[in-house]
């Protein structure tokens, strides 16, 4: 069983005990949030596709821990300009835990 949930403007993949890395949230570790934005239920043979979400589907996730992903330099440059700048930006992300996908 899977599902397809939008959480804070993005697309994720949510399986039972699976681990999703989201943008940084202001949560405390261990606090359960219910996502109830289901975009599309798989129960093995059976699927339902929302407009735009199914209606009674939830997501129950819990934070986990937050952290900082690798640096991703920004080199940019004018030829024959003598113009150059690099810059560097590591982007907060908070890993959730997907508890439970419910069904009503």
């Amino acid at each position: 069983m899977y599902a397809l949930v939008e959480y804070k403007g993005k697309q994720y993949k949510a399986e039972k005990g699976a681990v999703l890395s989201v943008d940084k949230l202001d949560a405390e570790k261990g606090a359960k949030i219910d996502v109830d934005t289901v975009l599309l239920v798989s129960d093995g043979d059976k699927i339902s596709v929302g407009a735009p979400y199914v209606k009674g589907a939830k997501v129950q996730i819990v934070v986990e821990d937050s952290f900082r992903d690798k640096k991703v330099l920004v080199f940019k440059y004018k030829s024959k300009k003598d113009y150059h700048r690099l810059i560097g930006h590591r982007q907060n992300y908070t890993n959730v835990r997907v508890e439970d996908i419910v069904i009503a």
